[in-house]
């Protein structure tokens, strides 16, 4: 057992490895001070629980196990670019970590670093979403840890939405620009923007997720890890009689490239049709409320990306308000203000 801290050159950082029961864990900082600081309260509180026993604590979890359970366990095919590119991260940055503040504190970083990098807020919110996933785990379901912690990092709202959605006759262009013998794309295409589900969740569908013309999503399916269930229209029922559907992520994206190539939309992205799902939802009158429960998104927040399709429903509403100002008031009397009628 112990605690040793040295200076990596190469790297620039100070790196403290603590060995205990036979594991060996790393941090990393960039200052002497922090580190030091960090092994002397890591030193104590070996000593303590050595001298004392356990004295009730659980066995502390890496968040390298935590991250490999999770995929182990759920269906992660939607975040799995993200889960690889944040494996790499802490593999080669924050070797070891344990799952509690020392994690907080190395995500923190990696956002700091992907940032600079100058990827957009989106990519950072999918990357730091991993982390958050492993942390609600760890507290919601393993009882690695006392306390949840995943709130305490942020995700802020992009700034870099896109807006791009396609109506009902550039949906009909896309969908004819696909080959008969793609048909199988075909169909996931048209299901794309009548259900508004990700390409990962399509393409992960089984049999048992339909039931009564409903897609039942579990929630080892979704990116949440919330279930979420969604109405398929009458008419596209029959789309979902072969499942999981015979294709592959690959040929999927090749076949949409192809199709938006042919439309002239090179701009046009998988998940646009996803977008797509919910401006048709508004313009059929749906809430917004609604529009957050069927794509699954966790608050009002980021569905209000789509808020100005649910300005047309302001149009009218001054009408339907009482009339309870003096309709024969006088224009001077208007003028200095609203004459309340009398009762």
């Amino acid at each position: 057992m112990g605690v040793t801290t040295r200076y990596r050159e190469a790297r620039g950082v100070w790196v403290v490895t603590e060995t205990s029961n036979g594991k060996r864990h790393q941090r990393t900082f960039e200052g002497e001070k922090q580190a030091r600081e960090y092994a002397a309260r890591r030193h104590a509180e070996l000593i303590e629980a050595e001298f004392n026993g356990t004295m009730g604590r659980q066995e502390r979890r890496s968040f390298m196990e935590g991250l490999a359970r999770w995929v182990e366990e759920y269906n992660v095919a939607s975040q799995a670019n993200s889960i690889q590119w944040v494996a790499r991260w802490f593999e080669y940055n924050a070797p070891g970590v344990l799952i509690g503040q020392e994690t907080l504190d190395a995500a923190r970083r990696m956002q700091k670093e992907v940032k600079a990098s100058g990827k957009s807020q989106s990519t950072i919110n999918n990357r730091t979403q991993v982390v958050k996933r492993v942390l609600s785990l760890a507290y919601r379901e393993w009882d690695w840890i006392d306390r949840p912690l995943d709130a305490k990092l942020r995700k802020p709202t992009p700034r870099n939405e896109r807006h791009v959605y396609l109506n009902e006759d550039e949906i009909k262009a896309l969908v004819a620009a696909i080959p008969d013998h793609r048909e199988v794309d075909r169909r996931l295409v048209v299901l794309a923007c009548l259900t508004g589900l990700r390409r990962g969740e399509l393409l992960n569908l089984e049999p048992s997720n339909v039931q009564h013309g409903r897609i039942i999503l579990r929630p080892n399916q979704t990116k949440s890890g919330k279930a979420r269930v969604v109405p398929v229209p009458d008419e596209a029922m029959h789309l979902l009689v072969v499942l999981p559907f015979p294709t592959t992520d690959t040929r999927l994206r090749n076949s949409f490239e192809k199709a938006r190539a042919v439309i002239g939309r090179p701009d046009l992205r998988f998940h646009d049709l996803r977008h797509t799902y919910a401006s048709l939802l508004a313009n059929a009158g749906e809430t917004m409320t609604t529009v957050q429960a069927l794509l699954g998104h966790s608050s009002l927040v980021v569905t209000s990306r789509y808020a100005h399709f649910f300005d047309g429903k302001l149009d009218g509403i001054q009408d339907k308000l009482p009339r309870i100002c003096d309709q024969n008031a006088t224009k001077e009397a208007t003028s200095k203000g609203l004459k309340l009628v009398k009762h």
